[in-house]
C-alpha cells in the first residue's frame, strides 16, 4: 500500500477529472455518468469536488486538506476501480475522510484499460 501528500494527490486529480469514477465521504457519494463532468477547485480555503451536469450543479463535496494526514493507494479493488482513501489520523482514531475512486492507478499515463474514463 503506497502513501502520498493530499497535495500531490489533488494535483494528479486535476489532470485526471475524466477518469474519476466516484468521489465519497462517509455521509455521502457522488458518482460519474456519461453526461456528467467533474470541477475540483478552490472554495473558500477549502477544495470542492463538484459533478455537473451542462450548467446545474448536482452534487458537492468540501474538501478539508487540513483533515488529511496522508493518502492511502489501495491499488486496484475491483476490475478498473483503483481508490484512493485519505486518511485522517489522530492518537486515537484513523478513518478514511475522503475517498477517490478512479479508472486507473497513478502511474497510468495512457488511457484507461478499464471503464469509461478519457483523459
Amino acid at each position: 500500500m503506497d502513501t502520498l501528500s493530499f497535495t500531490a494527490l489533488w494535483s494528479w486529480l486535476q489532470g485526471h477529472l475524466g477518469c474519476i469514477q466516484r468521489v465519497s465521504t462517509p455521509e455521502a457519494v457522488l458518482f460519474d455518468d456519461d453526461d456528467l463532468h467533474w470541477y475540483l477547485g478552490p472554495l473558500d480555503g477549502n477544495e470542492v469536488v463538484q459533478v455537473i451536469r451542462g450548467k446545474r450543479l448536482m452534487g458537492e463535496i468540501v474538501v478539508d486538506p487540513e483533515r488529511v494526514s496522508y493518502v492511502q493507494a489501495l491499488g486496484e479493488e475491483s476490475a478498473g476501480e483503483y481508490v484512493f482513501e485519505a486518511i485522517s489520523e489522530t492518537e486515537t482514531e484513523r478513518v478514511a475522510v475522503y475517498t477517490f475512486v478512479l479508472v486507473h492507478d497513478l502511474d497510468a499515463e495512457g488511457a484507461p484499460a478499464h471503464g469509461s474514463g478519457i483523459h
